[in-house]
C-alpha cells in the first residue's frame, strides 16, 4: 500500500483559473501586471528605506521586512500560476508541491507575527515617546525581526512534514491554484486528524497571540491619541497608525479565515477568492498604502527618482 501511495503522489494537478482561452489570456496579463506592480512597489520601498538615512528607524526597519515578505509571498505561487495559464499544463511535481507549500506557510506565518511586532513598535512610539529609542533599540529590533522569521520557519516545517506524511491514493487534483494545506490535506486517503489538530492549535495560538498583541497595542495607542491636546499631534499619530491598521485588517482576516478551521469545512470556491486576496492582491496594495500615506517614504522615493 505504501509503495502504491508513493507512486500515486509523484505529482499533483493544480486547478486552472479558467478553461476558456480568451479568459486565460486576460487573466495571464492581469496577474502578471499585478505581480510586476508588486515587485516594483515593494522594491521601491526597500530601496527608499536602505538609501535614506532618515528612514533608518525601527518603524522602517520592520516595514522593510514586510516589503520583503510581500515580494516573497506572490513569488512562491504566481510564477506557477502564470505557467499553468500559458501552457495549460496543470502538473506540479511532488517536490515542487512540498516546496511551494513550505515557503507559503513560512511567509504567511512570519507576516502575521511581523504585523504584531509592528503594532508593538507603534505602541512604544506613541505611548512612551521619551523612552522609545531606549525601548526599541537596534538590538531588540533585530531580535524581534529574527524571532518572527525563525518562528515562521519552524511553524512551516511542522505543518509541511505532517501534511506530506499523509497517504495520497487518488488523482491528486488540488482544488486550488497552488499547493496549500487545506486542499492538499483534503486529498489524503489516510487519517488527517493529527495534521488538522496541529494546524488548528498552532494557527489558533499564533493567530490569536498576534491578534491580541495588536489589539492591546491599539487600545493603548487610541487611548493615548485621544488624550493628546494638539490637533496636529493627533492627526500625525493617526496617520502613522492608519497604514498599519489597514494592512492588518486586509491580511489577518483572510489568512485566519483560511487556516483556523477544520478541513471538513473546506470550501474550494471560497478559498480561491480569499487566497487570491491575501496571496496576490494584498502584497500589491501594501506599498501603495504606506507610500501614499507616508510623507517620509514619498520624499525618499522622490529623491531616488529625481536622481535617476
Amino acid at each position: 500500500m505504501e509503495k502504491a501511495n508513493m507512486t500515486a503522489a509523484k505529482e499533483f494537478y493544480l486547478t486552472e483559473l479558467s478553461d476558456i482561452p480568451e479568459v486565460q489570456i486576460a487573466l495571464f496579463v492581469m496577474i502578471l501586471s499585478i505581480y510586476l506592480i508588486t515587485l516594483a512597489g515593494n522594491g521601491a520601498i526597500l530601496m527608499a528605506i536602505w538609501t535614506d538615512a532618515r528612514l533608518h528607524t525601527p518603524m522602517y526597519f520592520f516595514l522593510s521586512n514586510l516589503s520583503f515578505l510581500d515580494i516573497l509571498c506572490p513569488t512562491v505561487t504566481v510564477p506557477k500560476m502564470l505557467q499553468v495559464l500559458l501552457s495549460e499544463d496543470k502538473r506540479i511535481t511532488f517536490a515542487g508541491c512540498v516546496t511551494q507549500l513550505f515557503f507559503l506557510i513560512d511567509v504567511v506565518g512570519t507576516e502575521i507575527l511581523l504585523l504584531a511586532v509592528m503594532a508593538y513598535d507603534r505602541y512604544a512610539a506613541i505611548c512612551s515617546p521619551l523612552q522609545y529609542t531606549s525601548i526599541m533599540n537596534k538590538h531588540l529590533c533585530v531580535q524581534l525581526a529574527a524571532g518572527t522569521w525563525v518562528t515562521g520557519l519552524i511553524n512551516s516545517m511542522v505543518h509541511t512534514s505532517l501534511t506530506f506524511r499523509l497517504s495520497f491514493c487518488g488523482a491528486n487534483n488540488v482544488n486550488q491554484y497552488y499547493c496549500d494545506i487545506p486542499p492538499v490535506v483534503a486529498l489524503s486517503c489516510s487519517s488527517t486528524f493529527l495534521p488538522e489538530l496541529v494546524l488548528l492549535l498552532v494557527a489558533g495560538i499564533l493567530g490569536s497571540s498576534a491578534f491580541l498583541v495588536t489589539l492591546i497595542s491599539y487600545v493603548y495607542i487610541i487611548s493615548a491619541i485621544l488624550r493628546m491636546h494638539s490637533t496636529d499631534g493627533r492627526r500625525k499619530a493617526f496617520s502613522t497608525c492608519g497604514s498599519h491598521l489597514t494592512v492588518v485588517s486586509l491580511f489577518y482576516g483572510t489568512t485566519i479565515a483560511t487556516y483556523v478551521r477544520p478541513t471538513s469545512t473546506y470550501s474550494p470556491k471560497q478559498d480561491r477568492i480569499v487566497s487570491m486576496l491575501y496571496g496576490v492582491v494584498t502584497p500589491m496594495i501594501n506599498p501603495m498604502i504606506y507610500s501614499l500615506r507616508n510623507k517620509e517614504v514619498k520624499r525618499a522615493l522622490m529623491k531616488i527618482f529625481t536622481k535617476g
